[in-house]
């Protein structure tokens, strides 16, 4: 049953997902009421665990069912920045870097009537695709639910800079003192933006936590809306089926009645 069931999901999935995020919980509701009236509760189940996508996913996963070539190449672009990274293949990684910025731009410009929180929501989301394997492939699947964030390998969205060290001669010529001062300001330079990312990181933590719990929330309010809808829709069936036969008793009980006063 479950092997027959599982192509069934796919194609309820990929049609919320390609649909109006708007209508995603009446459709949602609806498929997994019609699963559950063929029988299928396990079906229904996994039907009513589907997210809502946010503006910003839902903007993504249309990139993807539309097929964009931009979107594919970008989201084929971090296993060739690991790739040059580990070689440490620097001009390689200054023409991917450039790379992957015409794309973003490619893409924003898709992106017209967006507004400006959704806009920046999809360029992390973009930038969190390059970052990691597995959220490319689900962003190639058209399934994202929410924005995403990049965690790790914080390089492979960063624009790669040209080397600006002065040459070895010209360093030589450069006095001690110079020397000494330029490496204190680097390091002064180095340890502000440290302090200035994980402040950053501490804030952007905070805010995930909220969205976390946010969506938490509006997932409860949507099951106990799916729940209640079935109850009613239950309730009314009952109601309907009761109706009918409260109709017959009144016919049969009024046909008695005749019989009684008219023996005859």
């Amino acid at each position: 049953m479950a092997d027959v069931a599982t192509p069934d999901f796919d194609t309820v999935a990929d049609r919320l997902y390609a649909g109006d995020p708007a209508e995603f919980v009446t459709e949602r509701t609806a498929a997994a009421g019609a699963a559950k009236s063929a029988g299928d509760a396990e079906l229904a189940r996994r039907i009513r665990a589907l997210r809502k996508p946010t503006a910003a996913a839902a903007f993504v996963n249309r990139l993807a069912r539309a097929d964009s070539p931009a979107l594919r190449e970008l989201a084929e672009l971090g296993a060739r920045l690991r790739e040059a990274h580990e070689q440490l293949a620097g001009t390689r990684l200054r023409e991917l870097a450039h790379r992957r910025a015409d794309l973003l731009r490619q893409i924003r410009r898709e992106g017209t009537g967006l507004s400006e929180s959704v806009a920046r929501e999809v360029e992390q989301t973009l930038e969190a695709i390059v970052a990691d394997p597995e959220l490319a492939r689900i962003a190639l699947a058209g399934r994202l639910t929410a924005k995403a964030h990049q965690e790790a390998d914080q390089w492979l969205s960063l624009p790669v800079k040209e080397n600006t060290r002065p040459r070895s001669s010209e360093k030589d010529r450069r006095p001690a003192s110079a020397a000494k001062e330029q490496r204190q300001r680097e390091q002064r330079q180095r340890e502000e933006q440290r302090r200035r990312q994980a402040k950053a990181s501490k804030a952007r933590a905070e805010a995930e936590r909220e969205l976390v719990r946010a969506q938490r929330v509006a997932e409860q309010a949507d099951a106990r809306v799916t729940d209640l809808r079935e109850r009613l829709t239950e309730a009314e069936d009952r109601a309907a089926r009761a109706a009918d036969e409260l109709a017959k008793a009144r016919s049969a009980f009024e046909k008695a009645d005749q019989a009684v006063e008219n023996p005859g």
